[in-house]
């Protein structure tokens, strides 16, 4: 049988109270006190009470000092708990100052148990139906496991920075990113293993972007990033930075190795004639489909030609272990040149004889050939 919700009667008349726990009983479980100050005592200790039925006049905290106290709680559970004010003569000044204090409702003294039970019962299912919504709220703009955004909070920031971007006259690009192989990958190490890896390439790209750029889920294994005031080139810079971090990283979970690749799809407004947020979206996840049905571990960005930024020697190295030399090879000259003083320091150190005035001179010899 499931346990009936507590109640606190609080009043300094033991006629009264005792009159009160008629009218609940079998409906509610009562504890009552005496007066506002052993009353807020057991506010404070007691989890299990959900409402409060409370006189006015009563000895060391009357009805509005108890009321006051329990709204201004650091505690959200009595900040939001029903508080039912027991009203005698109380003028309507009286009464306005309650609803300010924040009560949730009045009952005449001497009202029968149907007003008091109805006025409960309402009170309850208010609460509810409050805690659902704000429920509703936290998972349309955050996902339970992951704590990142929902793809319909990623629709809303879109519409946001495309109203900014009208205005302005900037640009807002979209970033779609997916697993290739996800389906499989989960078959084949298990769901878990497959969210874990999810969660660490969110993670990962979390780190790489601005303050200004959000993060979400867009479908399994899919992830959404919100761009606002970048210009789809750099956004087509970043994707493929993105792109070759995950392609070059070996991750261990729970004691496998895990490769993985992803694809990437761009959209940009206004360089792509879509007129809202959920088009702009649904854009950049249809060029992801196509850049995994390409082959995957791609970036599909409408035909937008990357930006040409420098690479870090780090992430240089991490091509050439993955065996990719490629990419590094256009970025020699400046590369070239942040190693010379390790080589100058190899030279003095180990005794060797590096042709670093040589190596010096034909990167600069390249550079002078890009210009």
């Amino acid at each position: 049988m499931a346990e009936l919700p507590r109640i606190l009667i609080v009043d300094d008349s033991r006629v009264v109270r005792v009159s009160l726990i008629h009218h609940l009983k079998g409906h509610y479980e009562v504890r009552e006190e005496g007066d506002g100050e052993e009353a807020w005592q057991s506010l404070v200790l007691d989890p299990t009470i959900k409402a409060v039925i409370s006189d006015l006049q009563m000895p060391k905290l009357n009805g509005y000092e108890l009321l006051e106290r329990v709204r201004n709680s650091k505690l959200r559970r009595l900040q939001q708990m029903p508080f039912i004010l027991v009203s005698g003569e109380e003028s309507e000044e009286e009464r306005d100052k309650a609803r300010q204090l924040g009560v949730s409702d009045f009952v005449t003294k001497g009202a029968g148990s149907a007003e008091i039970l109805t006025r409960l019962d309402n009170l309850f299912a208010l609460a509810d139906a409050k805690e659902n919504l704000d429920a509703g709220r936290e998972q349309m703009v955050q996902d339970p496991e992951s704590g990142l955004f929902t793809r319909k909070y990623l629709e809303l920031q879109a519409a946001q920075g495309l109203a900014h971007a009208s205005r302005q006259a900037t640009d807002v690009s979209v970033m779609v990113l997916g697993f290739d192989g996800y389906p499989a990958l989960a078959a084949r190490l298990g769901n878990k293993v497959a969210e874990d890896v999810s969660c660490r390439f969110a993670r990962m790209l979390a780190g790489k972007m601005r303050q200004e750029d959000n993060l979400g889920h867009f479908g399994p294994g899919q992830f959404a990033v919100i761009s606002p005031g970048t210009a789809p080139a750099f956004c087509a810079t970043f994707a493929e930075r993105v792109r070759e971090a995950v392609e070059v990283a070996r991750l261990t979970v729970q004691g496998q190795t895990v490769s993985v690749t992803v694809s990437i799809g761009i959209a940009s407004v206004p360089t792509d004639p879509v007129s809202s947020a959920a088009a702009l979206l649904d854009l950049a996840g249809q060029r992801m489909q196509v850049a995994m049905q390409q082959g995957g571990n791609r970036t599909e960005s409408g035909g937008i030609t990357p930006a040409t930024r420098p690479i870090s020697l780090h992430h240089a190295l991490e091509l050439l272990a993955a065996g990719r030399a490629a990419p590094v090879v256009p970025h020699l000259p400046v590369l070239g040149r942040q190693v010379l003083p390790l080589l100058q320091l190899m030279n003095q150190e180990l005794g060797l004889a590096l042709p670093v005035a040589e190596i010096e001179r034909r990167l600069n010899e390249r550079n002078a050939r890009k210009k």
